[in-house]
């Protein structure tokens, strides 16, 4: 990506007052040190949306949303870095300086621009060879799966023929060169070295971000017997399958005027509930979704609805949706179908009312989850109960929200007839052990994050020259396993670079690092422990995990019945060493 001089980033968010922008926006009002007001990324009654106007960040505790001036507008406007800096350089009467380049990033933005440039062409190409004569079958097969052919042409849809080099020929009769070819994954080198098209004989559709441009493909069988049935394509530098929605470029506006989202599986279930006039639609093509697409989704709306047939609803990828998207902090409903139906061949059957009528009789997933576990259990016996609270447990200590959290503890009690204060206990204890891949809400991302690494980030942004000097003194292993190393890795080499500023820091991180950063920074006093405490605690954390692992080899040996190997002797020897260094560490901090 072609960078602006970080000279005039620096001081175009100097001249760029945060609260004066987000106050076009949102209405704001000043509350001590900070600006406050009702979050534009979450529905809520209650402000808990934060400005923080000399420190230059955002940051609601509500849903946990922070950055910078910039960050605002990439989330708020849906828009990238670049157009950003220029919305707010014309806002603010700033000339732009020309981008700047290094040789790397202009080969990388080369490359990218020909894989959008080929795959572009490829669509094309598919297309022209469906609404041939060589296509005829393959339109009546499009045909019989009920999809129009306005939906079709919606869709992109396109063949791929039988034939093993026309499209490689196409492209490169128009001026492709076999290597992009080959990079793009529209091609396959073969073990004998002939270079071959990747798709053959198959129905092609589309895979497009989310502002339209095509960037892969996948590829249904056009016979029965041909394999795989779906043959998709490979990741590149332009596509990331866990970051991309299957249809977002087609429903995104929907989705935010409708207020959520209708989620189903396969790509014909897209078409359908689409073609069926439910246009706030995306798919999941079959795989969970990830923390990734959860956070492009939230872009567009904070609802959801899933629409699987009801055995899929309650495991596999389906459940690992639902329960992800819970830990993000969507409200999801369920919109169940007969036994064998799925969305596809449901609106096909009965028709565009009818499947409305589902999602009109949607339930919270918690709700549907509830029951169908209870239905699996025996909770007239306590070991039915057991196993049913066992079941659940988990489930409701990864909801984000204390208050929902203890208002689905009371539905658990009711249905398994035990105490509230029992099932809310367990749950609370649930909560401080989930496994923390599951969410980046609360900013579980980033696992639990001490208070020794609050307090670095703490001072990184209130106090930046004592917390670099603290850095400084970290030594190579410290950071291995912090939750969040890749901050305060960040601001390392920022600092190694002379290039190191809070607004530095902020501009340069992810959506989930700046809600961490921003959520830490927001506090209004600095940490209970000082800067060369935190370190000592890093460091003591990292001599904890060492001699946890040796005591675990020791274990082992001494299993074993090789209690007076040369290894046992070493093993001990570090053992007592790690001690040492642990007892000192303490020693210093009292």
């Amino acid at each position: 990506m072609a960078l602006f001089p970080q000279q005039f980033i620096d001081d175009l968010k100097h001249h760029a007052d945060i609260v004066t922008v987000i106050q076009d926006y949102v209405s704001l009002k000043k509350t001590g040190a900070t600006y406050k007001g009702l979050c534009p990324f979450h529905g809520e009654k209650t402000p808990s949306f934060h400005v923080n106007r000399d420190k230059g960040f955002f940051h609601c505790f509500g849903c946990g949303v922070g950055g910078d001036v910039l960050k605002f507008l990439e989330l708020h406007d849906k828009i990238g870095f670049q157009d950003a800096v220029k919305q707010l350089a014309q806002r603010f009467g700033m000339t732009i300086p020309e981008l700047e380049q290094t040789d790397d990033q202009r080969a990388n933005a080369a490359e990218r621009e020909g894989l959008l440039k080929v795959h572009e062409a490829a669509a094309r190409w598919f297309q022209e060879q469906l609404a041939s004569p060589a296509g005829t079958r393959v339109r009546q097969q499009i045909t019989d799966r009920g999809v129009s052919a306005t939906t079709g042409e919606a869709l992109g849809l396109g063949f791929a023929p039988k034939s093993r080099e026309d499209l490689k020929r196409a492209l490169m009769a128009q001026g492709y060169s076999q290597a992009l070819l080959l990079r793009a994954g529209l091609v396959v080198q073969r073990d004998d070295g002939t270079v071959i098209d990747r798709f053959r004989n198959r129905l092609m559709i589309p895979i497009c971000r989310d502002t339209g441009s095509v960037i892969a493909f996948g590829g249904r069988a056009v016979d029965s017997d041909q394999g795989p049935k779906y043959l998709n394509s490979p990741e590149t530098p332009i596509y990331t399958k866990s970051r991309t929605l299957y249809g977002l470029n087609l429903s995104k506006a929907a989705i935010r005027q409708g207020g959520f989202a209708v989620l189903v599986e396969g790509y014909f279930d897209f078409a359908q509930v689409f073609q069926a006039g439910v246009q706030g639609v995306v798919a999941s093509c079959g795989t969970a979704l990830t923390p990734q697409q959860a956070q492009q989704l939230r872009r567009f709306t904070g609802r959801v609805v899933l629409s699987f047939d009801p055995d899929a609803a309650g495991q596999g990828a389906a459940a690992k949706s639902c329960e992800m998207l819970v830990a993000e902090g969507f409200d999801v409903n369920v919109a169940t179908l007969p036994g064998g139906e799925d969305p596809d061949t449901f609106v096909r059957r009965h028709g565009p009312r009818a499947y409305g009528e589902r999602l009109k009789e949607s339930q919270p997933y918690l709700e549907f989850l509830l029951d169908r576990v209870a239905g699996n259990h025996n909770l007239n016996t306590d070991e039915g109960r057991v196993k049913f609270l066992g079941e659940m447990l988990p489930i409701a200590g990864r909801i984000p929200d204390a208050a929902m959290r203890d208002r689905f503890g009371d539905r658990l009690a009711f249905k398994a007839r035990v105490t509230d204060q029992v099932v809310r206990d367990a749950i609370r204890k649930a909560a401080v052990q989930k496994q923390p891949a599951l969410s980046t809400r609360e900013i579980a991302t980033f696992g639990q994050v001490t208070k020794a690494e609050k307090g670095l980030i703490w001072w990184l942004i209130h106090e930046p020259a004592p917390a670099l000097e603290a850095l400084d003194t970290i030594e190579e292993g410290d950071l291995d396993g912090v939750a969040s190393r890749s901050v305060l890795d960040l601001a390392q080499k920022l600092n190694q670079n002379k290039g190191f500023s809070p607004s530095a820091l902020l501009e340069r991180l992810n959506i989930a690092e700046a809600q961490l950063v921003t959520s830490v920074a927001s506090e209004p006093e600095a940490p209970t422990l000082a800067l060369a405490s935190c370190v000592r605690e890093l460091r003591r954390a990292r001599y904890e995990r060492e001699r946890a692992g040796v005591q675990r080899e020791i274990d082992r040996l001494q299993t074993a019945g090789d209690s007076g190997s040369p290894q046992m002797n070493a093993l001990l020897a570090r053992n007592g060493d790690l001690g040492r260094l642990i007892h000192g560490l303490v020693i210093a901090e009292d």
